[in-house]
């Protein structure tokens, strides 16, 4: 239950934010690197599983330690206005023999599908890490590792400090 309220937090910020973009840059550029905004799939050649590949071939380019092990995975389609829009969570752990099962850092992801513009442009993607607010476009954004971590230590810290309530009383 608590893990469907993260994906409904987490996916309406990202919505907010997409719908944000289309109405503020109708015909506009947007500046940065577009090399990997450019490698996005065209809107009509879009399906679920080219989202999937797409987003972990730009999982790829960041620059984070190999024990980080993610699963990538379709979550659900919402549609608002005049678009679509695919939701997909990466999960990441640092699982080791003495520790198979360890603390988890999502990263949400939002494709956006417009209805009315050409097909011919491609989707539109921003991503979210769990528990932050701070909205990030893939090829605008440098991903930093500490973020996971950060993720993970702060729910430990809560564990722990629940775990002493608990035992207090």
């Amino acid at each position: 239950m608590e893990e469907q309220l993260n994906y409904a937090r987490e996916s309406a910020l990202l919505v907010k934010a997409l719908l944000e973009r289309h109405r503020h840059t109708v015909t506009q550029e947007q500046e940065g690197d577009c090399s990997i905004k450019a490698s996005w799939v065209a809107s009509k050649d879009f399906t679920v599983d080219v989202g999937k590949q797409q987003i972990r071939e730009y999982i790829q380019t960041w620059e984070v330690q190999p024990c980080w092990l993610y699963s990538l995975d379709f979550i659900y389609t919402t549609e608002e206005d005049y678009y679509t829009f695919y939701h997909y969570r990466a999960r990441f752990s640092t699982p080791n023999p003495q520790r198979p099962i360890q603390g988890t850092a999502s990263v949400y992801f939002a494709v956006s599908i417009s209805k009315v513009k050409p097909q011919t442009l491609p989707v539109e993607v921003l991503f979210v890490v769990e528990s932050n607010r701070l909205v990030h476009t893939p090829g605008d954004t440098v991903f930093k590792e500490k973020w996971l971590a950060d993720v993970i230590e702060s729910k430990a810290l809560l564990r722990g400090a629940v775990d002493m309530c608990s035992s207090s009383h």
